[in-house]
């Protein structure tokens, strides 16, 4: 996808579609290129905030892994706690007989 086709026009003002950390850095070598840094600092702290968010999307998923996992372990845990109630319910069904 060419990086014109990532606009889309609303009125008089251009919203940029799904920019990724790819097209910031494109966009910071042309600040060499051209040696204009005024904005630069912006495009650092865009790529700090896209940067942040991979970060904190990579942690949630290794926590719902391992979220999922336990929920696993409990399951288990507790089909083997009701069979045991349900063992000693039966036990003690025959002592009162």
């Amino acid at each position: 996808m060419s990086s014109l086709s990532r606009y889309l026009t609303m009125g008089e003002c251009d919203v940029y579609l799904n920019r990724t950390i790819c097209d910031v850095l494109e966009e910071m070598r042309s600040c060499i290129k051209t040696m204009n840094f005024s904005y630069l600092m912006g495009l650092v702290e865009e790529i700090q905030s896209m940067g942040n968010r991979m970060e904190a999307t990579l942690s949630d998923k290794h926590d719902f892994e391992n979220l999922h996992a336990r929920k696993k372990e409990l399951s288990k845990e507790v089909k083997l706690l009701e069979q045991k109630i349900k063992e000693l319910m039966e036990a003690n069904n025959e002592k009162t007989k």
